[in-house]
C-alpha cells in the first residue's frame, strides 16, 4: 500500500487524521461482545478509494463473523461492515480523483463499521439523489445478492417465475423489488402474517407462511408450471421441497444455510428429469473482478431504476452506531422486515 502522504486529499484545507474509531469483536463465538477500539487510518491502494463512512449495512453476515464462523477472506479487514455510503475523502491513484467530494456507496469485504473504510475503484456506486445516505448503506448488499442469485446464477428472464425464501429479509424484499422490475410472477415463503402483508405491499404476487402452511403444497398449486429460480437462504429440509416445486430447466440458487447444513435425503431422479441445477453461492469472497463486472452488469440492466428511486431497500430501523449490539439482537430474533442500517458520522 502507498504511504499516507501519496494519496490525493479532498482540497489542501483538509487534513486527514492518523487513527479512527471502529468497532471490533471481542471473543468471537457465542459470548462475543462489542467494543469500540482505535485503529490506523487505512490508506488506499491504486485501486481504492477512502471513503468517510456515513452509515453502513447491516448483515447476517456480521453476526456469522462475530460468531467466529465466516471469518474474513485472507488479508481483508477484520471490522464488521460488508456495505457503506459516505463521502470519499482520499484516492490512492490521482486517475480516480474525479470521486474525490463524491457520494457513494457501495460493497466492502470488511471494515464498514468504522469512520473510514477502503472501497474498491470497481464497487464504487454514485449515491443517487434524494436517497439518503442511510438508504443508500442498505442498498448494494441486498440488490446485487438479488440480482447474483436470481439473473447472474438463477438466469430469470422476463415474465418468469421466482421463489424467494425468507421473503421479508433485506435480501428478500430486495429480490422481490428487482423481480417485479422483470415482470416475474413472484412467491415468497416467511414467518408471520405481518411479514407476508409486507411482502404483499411491496409487489409478491404470493406470500406463504410457513408456521400456517405447507408452503410446497400450496405452491403447487398456485404455480402449477414450477418455478425457474428459486432463492433459498435455509437449506436444511427446504431442499426436497424446492425440487418438488422446480420447473424444467429451473434452478435452485443456496445462500445459507440459517435452517442447517444437512439435507435430508432428496430423489435425485427428480433433479435430472427436470435437468435441474443446485447452485451454492457466496459473494463476500468472490474477486474484485467479479464483484466489478456484477456491479457494472447490475448498473447496465437497472442503474435506471437505482437513480430514479424505483429500485431502493426496505430500511426497517436504523440505529446509532453505539447501538450496534441492540440491532444484531433484534436481526437474531428474526424481528426485522426489511433491512437494518447504522448511522456512524453526521
Amino acid at each position: 500500500m502507498p504511504h499516507l502522504a501519496a494519496t490525493t486529499l479532498l482540497s489542501n484545507n483538509i487534513s486527514l487524521p492518523k487513527t479512527m474509531s471502529a468497532i471490533d469483536v471481542e471473543h468471537p463465538g457465542p459470548d462475543s461482545t462489542l467494543k469500540f477500539v482505535e485503529l490506523p487510518l487505512p490508506v488506499p491502494s491504486a485501486d481504492q478509494v477512502l471513503v468517510k463512512v456515513a452509515a453502513a449495512g447491516i448483515n447476517r453476515a456480521d453476526l456469522a463473523q462475530r460468531a467466529g464462523i465466516y471469518p474474513p477472506p485472507p488479508g481483508e479487514s477484520p471490522i464488521l461492515g460488508l456495505e457503506v455510503a459516505g463521502t470519499v475523502v482520499a484516492v490512492g491513484d490521482n486517475s480516480q480523483q474525479h470521486w474525490l467530494g463524491q457520494e457513494v456507496f457501495g460493497l466492502v469485504p470488511g471494515g464498514g463499521y468504522a469512520e473510514y473504510t477502503l472501497l474498491h475503484k470497481g464497487h464504487i456506486l454514485q449515491r443517487p439523489d434524494g436517497i439518503s445516505a442511510l438508504q443508500a448503506a442498505g442498498t448494494a448488499e441486498v440488490f446485487l445478492t438479488a440480482y447474483q442469485a436470481m439473473v447472474e446464477l438463477g438466469g430469470l428472464s422476463a415474465g418468469g417465475a421466482v421463489l424467494i425464501h425468507a421473503g421479508a429479509s433485506g435480501v428478500g424484499t430486495a429480490a422481490i423489488r428487482l423481480a417485479k422490475t422483470m415482470n416475474a410472477t413472484v412467491a415468497v415463503t416467511v414467518g408471520s402474517d405481518e411479514k407476508a402483508a409486507a411482502c404483499k405491499a411491496l409487489g409478491a404476487d404470493f406470500c406463504i407462511n410457513y408456521k400456517n402452511a405447507d408452503f410446497s403444497a400450496e405452491l403447487k398449486a398456485l404455480v402449477p408450471q414450477g418455478f425457474n429460480v428459486i432463492v433459498d437462504p435455509v437449506a436444511g429440509d427446504y431442499i426436497p421441497k424446492d425440487l418438488q416445486l422446480l420447473a424444467l430447466d429451473g434452478r435452485i440458487v443456496v445462500l445459507a444455510m440459517m435452517g442447517g447444513r444437512q439435507v435430508p435425503a432428496f430423489d435425485l431422479a427428480l433433479m435430472f428429469k427436470k435437468r435441474g441445477q443446485l447452485i451454492c453461492s457466496t459473494l463476500r469472497n468472490r474477486t474484485d473482478s467479479y464483484k466489478t463486472a456484477l456491479c457494472q452488469t447490475f448498473l447496465q440492466r437497472f442503474g435506471g431504476h437505482l437513480s430514479t428511486g424505483a429500485l431502493r431497500p426496505l430500511i426497517a430501523q436504523s440505529f446509532d452506531w453505539r447501538e450496534a449490539d441492540k440491532a444484531h439482537q433484534l436481526l437474531a430474533n428474526n424481528a426485522v422486515v426489511g433491512k437494518l442500517v447504522l448511522s456512524i458520522c453526521p
